[in-house]
């Protein structure tokens, strides 16, 4: 256990504690890879998101019970940029441009130098390796540009494609959330998986 004073407790020694960049996260940076570009999630993209969250094996996958509306979604996209903290991006087709899902990079907290990472494809792009390419330009961004320690997520149990894909990523199970989603009468745990920078940098 870390040393405490006065009911706080140090950093240890290696923990470098400031060094987060927040900065790195506005203006939001595109991420080019060899098949997709990740671009900043906007109201351009209101169309594609909303088809993507009212497909029912996307809201299976990502266990979705909320029912977005049209103008609630167009809002939310729309507040994306003005968002500190976070990025919020959509993967493209770097040929086409055709719009392959979302992902964010939120939940950042400075002080534990960790976030935690999300990703939804649409209808149509899940096995074709865009998620794994679009995950990986992620963290690179996150260890090497914002300085983060620590990124994590959470994957239902029935979804070992998704894991499978993290896994490929350098994201390994570290726990299980029982019973945490209760789907058409059935009740499923979530996996809770992590990478670390020092892991990450060496694959």
């Amino acid at each position: 256990m870390a040393s405490t004073v006065y009911g706080v407790a140090r950093r240890p020694a290696s923990c470098s504690g400031c060094g987060v960049n927040l900065d790195a996260f506005r203006p939001q940076p595109e991420l080019t890879g060899p098949n997709v570009i990740l671009r900043q999630l906007d109201g351009s993209h209101l169309d594609d998101v909303l088809k993507t969250v009212r497909d029912p094996e996307v809201r299976r996958l990502t266990g979705t019970h909320a029912r977005f509306t049209e103008p609630l979604l167009a809002r939310w996209l729309e507040s994306r940029p003005e968002q500190d903290g976070r990025a919020d991006w959509a993967v493209t087709h770097r040929e086409d441009g055709r719009f392959l899902g979302d992902l964010a990079l939120n939940d950042i907290d400075a002080d534990n130098e960790s976030a935690a990472f999300r990703i939804a494809l649409a209808p149509g792009a899940v096995g074709r390796g865009y998620g794994t390419e679009a995950t990986r330009l992620v963290l690179e961004f996150a260890f090497e540009t914002v300085g983060l320690h620590r990124v994590s997520l959470e994957v239902y149990d029935f979804n070992s494609r998704a894991r499978r894909a993290y896994e490929k990523c350098g994201f390994v199970a570290e726990g299980v959330l029982r019973d945490a989603l209760c789907w058409e009468g059935k009740r499923h745990h979530a996996v809770v998986m992590s990478v670390l920078a020092p892991q990450w940098r060496l694959r």
